[in-house]
C-alpha cells in the first residue's frame, strides 16, 4: 500500500510544478477585498482559539468552516493576508502582468502592507496566521453550478520559508486555492477598501466594516439588516443579546471609516442596523486623486 505521506508530498510537488511563480511587487497598493469573503461568515471574530465549526445556510448558499485543533480557526485578522494577496493580483493584472496562485514575497512586505509592526513577535504572529489559514478548511456551495455541488479548500494550500544559497532567509512562497484566486480574477467580485480598515482592532468591527462596504457602497439611502440576520451572518459564538450590545457600542462610537451607522426599529419593534456612505468633500476627493486617501465607496 502506498505511503499516504509520500502520496501527499507528490501531490504538492505536482501542483507546484504546474504553476508559474508570481513574485509580488513591493509598493503602496490599494487594498482590495474579495466580496464573497466580505458578505459571509468565513472567519473567527475572536482572538482566542476557536475550534467550533461555522455552519451557515441562506437559500442555496451553504458554508461550513472547520478548524484544526492544533491551530484553531483562521481569524478575521489572518484574512489580512488574503487582502494583501487579492491586492497584488488585481494590481498586477491591471498592469498587464501575469499572475499565479503560487506567490513569492516576504513577511516584511505583508506586515507593512497591512499596517503592522516588524518585530520578531510580529513575524511569529504572521507565521501562526499562515498556519491557521492553511489548516482551516472550508466547504461551500458558492459559485458552484448546482447547490448540491460542494467545493472544499483551505485558504492557503501550502506555504514555506525560502533561503538563498548561503542559507539566509529570503522570504516565503505560498499557494492560494483556486476558489479564492478565481474569485479575485473576476473584477465584479472584488472591491477596494479603506486603508483605515487595518486600524480597526475589534473582530466584530472588522467584520461589520467588510459587510457594510459590500452592501452599502454609495447607494442612495444605504442599506439595512435586522440584528437577528446580522448575528447569523457573522458566525459569531456570542449570544444574540451580547452581539446586539456590542453592535450598539460600535454604532455609538461610529468607528467604521467612511460610513455612518444608525439603529432603528421596524414596525414590529425589531432592531435594524442602517448604514450609508458618508459624503466625500472636495478636499477628500483631491487627496484621493493623489492616492493619499483610498476610496471607501467606489469599486476598482
Amino acid at each position: 500500500m502506498p505511503d499516504s505521506n509520500s502520496t501527499a508530498s507528490r501531490r504538492r510537488r505536482s501542483e507546484r510544478d504546474q504553476l508559474d511563480l508570481f513574485r509580488a511587487l513591493p509598493g503602496d497598493l490599494a487594498p482590495r477585498d474579495a466580496q464573497d469573503l466580505m458578505a459571509y461568515p468565513f472567519f473567527s471574530l475572536a482572538k482566542s482559539k476557536r475550534n467550533v465549526p461555522i455552519d451557515f445556510r441562506a437559500g442555496t448558499i451553504t458554508i461550513r468552516v472547520e478548524a484544526a485543533p492544533e491551530h484553531g480557526m483562521a481569524t478575521i485578522w489572518d484574512a489580512d493576508v488574503l487582502i494583501w494577496a487579492a491586492s497584488q493580483i488585481v494590481e498586477d493584472r491591471n498592469a498587464g502582468l501575469k499572475t499565479s496562485r503560487l506567490m513569492a514575497t516576504t513577511l516584511y512586505e505583508i506586515l507593512t502592507f497591512v499596517g503592522r509592526g516588524t518585530s520578531v513577535r510580529d513575524y511569529d504572529r504572521l507565521k501562526a496566521a499562515l498556519d491557521r489559514l492553511q489548516s482551516t478548511t472550508v466547504m461551500t456551495s458558492m459559485r458552484q453550478p448546482s447547490e448540491r455541488r460542494r467545493h472544499r479548500f483551505s485558504w492557503i494550500n501550502e506555504w514555506k520559508e525560502t533561503a538563498d544559497l548561503h542559507g539566509h532567509p529570503r522570504g516565503i512562497e505560498l499557494i492560494l486555492p483556486d476558489w479564492f484566486y478565481t474569485g479575485v480574477l473576476d473584477e465584479a467580485l472584488v472591491l477596494t477598501i479603506d486603508r483605515a480598515y487595518f486600524d480597526l482592532t475589534g473582530g466584530l468591527e472588522r467584520w461589520l466594516y467588510r459587510l457594510v462596504r459590500k452592501h452599502g457602497g454609495r447607494q442612495n439611502g444605504g442599506w439595512s439588516f435586522d440584528l437577528v440576520h446580522l448575528h447569523a451572518k457573522s458566525g459569531s459564538l456570542s449570544p444574540l443579546k451580547h452581539f446586539a450590545y456590542d453592535l450598539r457600542q460600535i454604532v455609538r462610537r461610529q468607528t467604521l471609516p467612511s460610513y455612518r451607522l444608525i439603529i432603528t426599529h421596524d414596525p414590529n419593534g425589531e432592531e435594524r442596523l442602517n448604514f450609508a456612505a458618508v459624503p466625500i468633500g472636495p478636499l477628500s476627493k483631491r487627496l484621493r486623486k493623489r492616492g493619499l486617501v483610498l476610496p471607501a465607496g467606489d469599486k476598482l
